[in-house]
């Protein structure tokens, strides 16, 4: 068998035909291995199918171990004493801006008129007491944010200490306030209206404080009990 001539060759020239040598030739096809060796991959090796030789995924890995268990939930009250704990840490903050004005203002006015032993006095007080005010603050927004986020004795207990201090502030003010002639004469007008000034600072670290004591929360705070549903 010859190949035949090429047709863009000239024609008046006379060629030689070429033979054909046949198809190049090819690599037999080697089928696949039916199924992976077992000790290639951790547990069983895998099924292999018939129609195709190849192994087949397993759908998924097999769990190690036990179950994890569901993290108890906070209780409700942990969250309200917080909630209750930012609350007064910014009111107490106010207020301790506004007695820290008025013992910068007493301070001028004594200093104006040539110094007053008991100005100073009640100047250097006012310093005092809001600087132990705003640590207070600090002491309720870091107990807050303790309880939200870590379940620990330590927590519950940071959060309690900073509340009772509210308590104890408060009854300072009310001695206070109370020793303050001027004031409660022309300022306050009756001790009713004092003791309702008093209260009005009280009422949230009290609540707060109530919340935190009951045993449920307490069981919480060791890890000795499941937490309440929220």
């Amino acid at each position: 068998m010859t190949a035949p001539g090429s047709p863009w060759a000239d024609p008046a020239t006379t060629t030689e035909p070429v033979a054909y040598g046949g198809p190049p030739p090819t690599i037999p096809y080697a089928p696949p291995p039916a199924a992976y060796p077992g000790a290639a991959y951790p547990g069983a090796a895998y099924p292999a199918t018939a129609s195709q030789g190849w192994p087949v995924p397993a759908p998924y890995w097999p769990a190690y171990g036990p179950p994890v268990p569901a993290r108890p939930r906070r209780p409700g009250q942990v969250v309200a004493s917080a909630v209750l704990a930012f609350v007064q840490a910014a009111l107490v903050a106010l207020t301790s801006a506004y007695v820290l004005l008025l013992a910068s203002t007493l301070g001028v006015v004594s200093t104006g008129f040539g110094g007053d032993a008991e100005a100073d006095a009640l100047v250097t007080e006012g310093v005092v007491v809001t600087v132990v005010q705003v640590l207070s603050v600090v002491a309720l927004v870091v107990g807050g944010i303790l309880v939200l986020n870590r379940r620990s004795r330590s927590s519950w207990l940071t959060l309690v200490v900073a509340l009772a201090v509210q308590l104890v502030i408060a009854l300072y003010w009310l001695v206070r306030l109370s020793t303050l002639d001027a004031l409660t004469e022309d300022v306050v007008g009756s001790a009713g209206l004092l003791v309702a000034a008093v209260l009005f600072y009280v009422a949230a670290p009290a609540v707060a404080l109530g919340l935190l004591l009951v045993g449920g929360v307490r069981r919480w705070a060791d890890g000795t009990d499941a937490a309440p549903a929220r």
